[in-house]
């Protein structure tokens, strides 16, 4: 096992022009929702492999309702916890009934099988463990998944963005065509994850011979001095307090889109960045215990549910306004020039 002591992480390169995805003029400009459907457990605690449950997947049914009223279709990357339990996966197969949601992978290692490493901040970065750990823990959670849902995933996102040197190799060897586990402009180095401060909005053709279409989750800086960006924001961390001062002045703050953490206002301000810097796909994302108070910090209690919701309520009536529609998984794919999934999904 690598010494997280003695590792620089993982820093995947921007990607070349050539590499960047040009979308179709009929594609217009579009919007993803990913969640990550996971179980629940307490984020305060240090990592263990038992002690969590699946109860706020019940939410989940009700919450697609509200997604489908306005014609957006979810992608959900399940767990194996998930991907395992009967209750779960009937609350998903009540999603898939809509023919624009599906399912992909999302790899928590310290909850998904093979158990061959010690439970770690640095191990639950899935793209830290050695390649045959990292690639039987894919397989048994790719298998778990198809058994339940009847579908063979073909997008990814590991558990805390945590991707590295081998995992895309990994996941085109295995059919998937979809990674989301970039987080534009977001470092995860302080606890040996990996460091995406190269990698933009823009998605992207990577892996071996360009298999894998990369989209980040969307991430812009706001405020007077964001055209200072990544390296302004950085500079900021040895600043005391730096980063929280120029957010309250509203000099400069980085804000991805999710309804986690992110203010309301914020988040419609980044979304007239993006777009005026020409970006044609948005990537959204937000965690399925998040559906339920008191299972994840930024849903604690009624108060931040109703909040939550209003988020989206806000996003999405801006997004309309703007002419940005919904797309499904399938349809990113397909105007990516990558063939459909059979059976559409």
């Amino acid at each position: 096992m690598v010494d997280p002591a003695s590792s620089d992480g993982y820093r995947p390169s921007p990607p070349a022009q050539a590499d960047r995805i040009v979308w179709p003029p009929s594609f217009g400009t579009r919007f993803i929702v990913f969640v990550d459907t996971e179980e629940e457990f307490d984020w305060n605690a240090p990592l263990r492999r038992t002690g969590y449950g699946v109860s706020a997947i019940d939410a989940l049914p009700a919450a697609h309702c509200r997604f489908a009223e306005r014609d957006v279709p979810l992608t959900l990357l399940v767990d194996y916890p998930i991907a395992t339990d009967p209750r779960a996966i009937a609350c998903v197969q009540e999603v898939l009934a809509d023919p624009r949601c599906t399912v992909g992978a999302h790899l928590h290692p310290w909850v998904n099988p093979p158990f061959d490493e010690m439970v770690s901040a640095y191990n639950s970065y899935a793209g830290n463990l050695p390649q045959e750990t990292e690639a039987a823990k894919l397989d048994v959670l790719t298998d778990a998944i198809e058994s339940a849902f009847a579908i063979r995933p073909r997008s990814y996102r590991a558990g805390r963005y945590g991707i590295g040197p081998a995992t895309l190799g990994l996941l085109a060897s295995r059919g998937y065509l979809v990674d989301s586990s970039m987080r534009s402009r977001y470092c995860y180095a302080a606890d040996g994850g990996p460091d995406f401060g190269a990698i933009d909005n823009n998605a992207f053709c990577t892996g071996p011979g360009g298999a894998v279409i990369e989209l980040p989750l969307t991430t812009a800086h706001i405020g007077l001095f964001r055209r200072g960006g990544e390296g302004l924001y950085r500079g900021l961390q040895r600043v005391p307090r730096g980063r929280g001062i120029f957010s309250r002045l509203g000099l400069l703050s980085r804000i991805a889109l999710t309804p986690e953490d992110m203010p309301v206002a914020a988040a419609l301000e980044a979304i007239a960045v993006v777009l005026g810097e020409g970006l044609r796909l948005l990537s959204f994302a937000f965690h399925s215990p998040s559906l339920k108070p008191g299972h994840t910090p930024y849903v604690r209690d009624a108060e931040d549910l109703a909040r939550f919701h209003h988020w989206w309520d806000r996003i999405l009536q801006d997004l309309q306004r703007r002419g940005v529609a919904a797309a499904s998984l399938d349809e990113v794919i397909a105007a990516a020039g990558l063939p459909a999934a059979p059976g559409g999904r």
